[in-house]
């Protein structure tokens, strides 16, 4: 038989089986089932009891100040004092994700202040329905950086139990009760409206006070707002909460106080830039009256009422020169103006645009007061060390400056053009000076009238543009769809929720399956021996017993074990078809490592072979760590052992041989005897090989029980006399790796016609073919109880082997 299996080195084939990877999930179907039925559960008690959460959407277009100011039906076009730049979309979705104004819209609308309804498992909100109001009698200033939780258990129509969790707080109070809680008063009273009698029954009512500012840091972190349209001057704002009719609220106050915000901006420009008019009105009033009455006095004084006509010819030559002049001095005049009220007021006021034409300072008045606005807006969220504010600012100290200098080259060169015209009227007075000195001085005084009241009448007109700009500022935005919630909840999703659920209850056992069997590196099954069954032959298992059944084979022992044995003594029998007759078979039993079953296999095995009525020798050879006494009861209380035999060689073979005292199986046996302290050197004496040969003449078998051949090189020294060695590998025991040694043995020649025996194999992990153990059971047939089809089916689904 050893020529049979012939050790050849050949490439290893593919061993993946796929029904046995399915079969090995399908061994644990229970808690597969179990996971996904738990996994559905939890997911349907998430949906049942997860409050839902809705999108409540409103679209809003941002208003273009250049086409829709009311300015721009003034005579001048008057959106040259109050339009502004556009800020740009983003600046606008910035404003309204402001702490200001999302602030100013939660203390409008007491968002800081919840009340809940407690039920028996969860807890909602009650919006605007709550059955109690608390009214808070401490300032504003203080409710809103305070934090409380306060549950009102009402105890009678007039009455309500308090309690406050953080503090511990807990008494009864009356309704109207003024209570002092901390540093805070306030009172607790009834929904006004509802019937008598129905305080009592209302369930307890959970009050959360939150800080003003995190509520609107909260509100801040779930606005959505996004550019809507072509134009991109459409916003989309969006808000996820659990209560639509609050996230409505907000998002119509919200679009509300931003409208009240750019108008108000607007505003403050046009009164501002009507104050500064009608402060220069009243000079320029005071100083018109003083050039009337010097004209008043001069004639009087000079008893004159006109100038001669000879003077006509010289006005009309010199009338456009002059009216340059009044030009000029106009401008020069406003400079001066522009230039006093900068250096006055603070440093980062509007400034009004009168119309300077000369230089472009109008146009630094523009930008300036558009940087003065933008610098506001992000003062109104923000502190001054904010980045962007720091930019702006340093923007306007330069455009400041700027302005400064515009004015400063502006006044110079209008300096020049005016003293150009000067001289040209020096050279034609000195035409004229026949002209009465008269006429010079009455000239300088009208002029001075005339520039008074040309600038007079042009105040005045700008005046009654900001009052018409004041009145009719428009709108900076418009809402074209008000805050609507979608009737589906974003959140959760109930379907997939279930779905994903049921995925995750399946897949979570299939995972710690499948890393289970990742990590785990022990042979379970036939299969997992296919590699070293290419070149050993596989002659049989041998089953998982029970701490309740018997390791000892009976006589006509029908259990599963003793069937198990029967197999294995008809396989062995293959391997004995041609071995010589006249002698008796030695048959050695070892393993890789210590535990894997040896002794047990040995000791039932020689009790299988003398059950039909075969004589039957069994030696533990395994004279290190001896473990056959542990099985047998012999004769004699202390008989000679396989030591005392290799060791004394006056010690005869009928001495060592002791019969086991069991009835109805007559199995001789030889125990290990003293461990000695060179056993391997016992060993290599010519003892053994008398003690085989002698039983070999007497016996039919001969089973010795031998040491692991791992472990110590006993066996090995010995398995010459061997003609079968039975290697033993023990299922959820030995390694994978360690497969590899029995195949290296056999290679070397240092095992005589080994043969595996897997042992220990729990059937009840595997249910399909005999590769993986027998669905039906050993013990089939035989005179078994026939089942019916319904037990079979029973016993299949709960696991219980017959």
């Amino acid at each position: 038989m050893e020529e049979l299996n012939d050790f050849n080195e050949e490439k290893e084939e593919s061993t993946f089986d796929l029904k046995a990877e399915l079969f090995k999930y399908l061994a644990y179907w229970k808690w597969i089932l179990l996971g996904f039925l738990i996994g559905g559960l939890i997911a349907y008690l998430y949906n049942r009891y997860t409050i839902p959460k809705y999108n409540t959407e409103a679209t809003m277009m941002i208003v273009d100040d250049q086409e829709k100011n009311a300015m721009n039906a003034t005579p001048s076009g008057g959106g040259a004092i109050f339009s502004l730049e556009d800020d740009g979309i983003q600046n606008h979705i910035e404003k309204l994700k402001s702490k200001q104004l999302v602030e100013s819209v939660v203390e409008e609308l007491k968002h800081n202040i919840s009340y809940f309804i407690e039920g028996n498992v969860i807890t909602v909100e009650a919006y605007k329905s709550s059955p109690v109001l608390i009214e808070f009698i401490t300032p504003d200033s203080i409710i809103h950086s305070i934090s409380k939780n306060l549950i009102v258990t009402p105890t009678s129509d007039t009455s309500f139990k308090l309690e406050e969790e953080a503090t511990g707080y807990s008494e009864n109070h009356s309704i109207g009760e003024v209570i002092k809680l901390d540093n805070i008063q306030f009172t607790i009273l009834p929904k006004s409206g509802e019937e008598e009698g129905t305080f009592r029954k209302t369930s307890s009512v959970n009050i959360r006070i939150q800080p003003l500012r995190a509520v609107a840091a909260e509100y801040i972190s779930k606005l959505q707002i996004a550019q809507k349209g072509q134009a991109k001057d459409i916003l989309s704002l969006s808000i996820v909460q659990e209560t639509p009719e609050k996230s409505e609220d907000f998002l119509n106050k919200l679009m509300e106080r931003f409208n009240e915000e750019g108008v108000k901006n607007k505003q403050e420009v046009a009164e501002n830039t009507t104050k500064f008019i009608q402060d220069r009105l009243e000079m320029i009033t005071t100083e018109l009256d003083s050039v009337e009455v010097n004209i008043a006095d001069f004639k009087r004084d000079n008893q004159i009422m006109d100038i001669g006509s000879g003077a006509s010819q010289f006005q009309s030559k010199f009338t456009a020169a002059e009216q340059e002049i009044f030009n000029i001095e106009t401008q020069l005049e406003l400079l001066n103006s522009v230039e006093e009220l900068l250096r006055n007021q603070g440093k980062y006021e509007l400034l009004p645009d009168v119309g300077i034409s000369e230089g472009g300072v109008s146009g630094l008045v523009n930008s300036y007061n558009t940087l003065i606005m933008e610098r506001n807006m992000y003062l109104e969220g923000g502190t001054e060390r904010n980045p962007i504010v720091k930019t702006i600012t340093q923007q306007l100290d330069s455009l400041r400056e700027n302005l400064f200098e515009n004015i400063e080259s502006t006044r110079r060169s209008l300096n020049v053009r005016l003293r150009e015209l000067n001289q040209r009227g020096n050279v034609a007075q000195g035409e004229f000076s026949n002209f009465p000195g008269l006429e010079k001085g009455m000239r300088g005084i009208e002029r001075q009238q005339q520039i008074k009241e040309q600038l007079y009448l042009f105040l005045l007109q700008r005046r009654e543009e900001a009052a018409i700009s004041f009145a009719a500022t428009a709108s900076v935005a418009r809402v074209i769809d008000a805050p609507f919630t979608n009737n589906d909840p974003v959140d959760p999703k109930p379907w997939l929720i279930l779905v994903g659920g049921f995925l995750i209850g399946l897949i979570i056992p299939i995972l710690i399956i499948f890393a289970k069997n990742m990590l785990d590196t022990k042979v379970h099954h036939k299969g997992e021996l296919s590699g070293l069954i290419k070149h050993i032959p596989f002659i049989g298992e041998v089953p998982r017993i029970g701490g309740e059944q018997n390791e000892r084979i009976e006589l006509n022992d029908r259990t599963p074990l003793a069937e198990s044995f029967r197999i294995l003594r008809t396989n062995l029998a293959y391997l004995f078809q041609n071995k010589d007759k006249d002698r008796g078979e030695i048959i050695f039993v070892t393993s890789t490592i210590k535990g894997e079953g040896k002794t047990f296999v040995s000791y039932n095995m020689a009790r299988t072979l003398a059950s039909t009525g075969k004589k039957v020798l069994l030696i533990g050879a395994d004279i290190r760590n001896p473990k056959l006494h542990r099985y047998g009861e012999i004769s004699d209380a202390a008989p000679k052992g396989l030591s005392d035999y290799l060791y004394d060689f006056e010690v005869t073979e009928n001495e060592v041989i002791s019969i086991e005292k069991q009835a109805g199986i007559k199995v001789d046996m030889v125990l290990s005897g003293p461990i000695p302290p060179n056993p391997a050197e016992l060993l290599m004496n010519d003892r053994l090989k008398n003690l085989l040969d002698y039983a070999a003449g007497v016996y039919d078998y001969i089973l010795v029980d031998t040491a692991p051949t791992m472990i110590v090189t006993d066996t090995l020294l010995v398995s010459p006399l061997a003609d079968t060695t039975l290697y033993v590998v023990r299922a959820d025991y030995t390694d994978k790796k360690m497969l590899d040694f029995p195949k290296e043995l056999k290679q070397q020649g240092k095992l005589k016609s080994p043969a595996i025996i897997l042992n220990d194999v729990d059937y009840s992990k595997f249910s399909y073919g005999a590769k993986y153990g027998y669905s039906y059971g050993y013990g089939y047939g035989y005179g078994a109880d026939k089942e019916s089809r319904w037990q079979r089916i029973k016993n299949r689904m709960t696991g219980k082997k017959n």
